[in-house]
């Protein structure tokens, strides 16, 4: 994958970062660009910031998904709780 390294003034490496082109759908661009504009920065960093959050949000719903199996299966025995969360998480996740 493509990455560019920022160097300091004094020549260590500060940050590695990762640059990637994308092609959007014109709708898709045309949301980006109204958010880029309401948070007034570049698409670039409008991607960045919503790739984040998308991310972030994902793993946020996973833990809430895997804390709500766990509550329904209180009643059940804690090693068939761990054993059925485990299939859940294979069977969603594919691991």
């Amino acid at each position: 994958m493509p990455q560019s390294v920022t160097k300091t003034k004094r020549g260590s490496q500060r940050a590695t970062e990762s640059r990637y082109t994308v092609g959007l759908a014109p709708n898709l661009a045309h949301k980006v660009e109204r958010y880029a504009d309401s948070v007034d920065t570049s698409m670039s960093k409008a991607i960045a910031a919503l790739v984040r959050l998308g991310l972030e949000n994902q793993e946020s719903r996973k833990r809430e998904f895997f804390h709500k199996l766990k509550q329904n299966l209180a009643s059940d025995d804690p090693k068939q709780q761990d054993r059925l969360v485990d299939e859940f998480r294979a069977l969603i996740l594919g691991r």
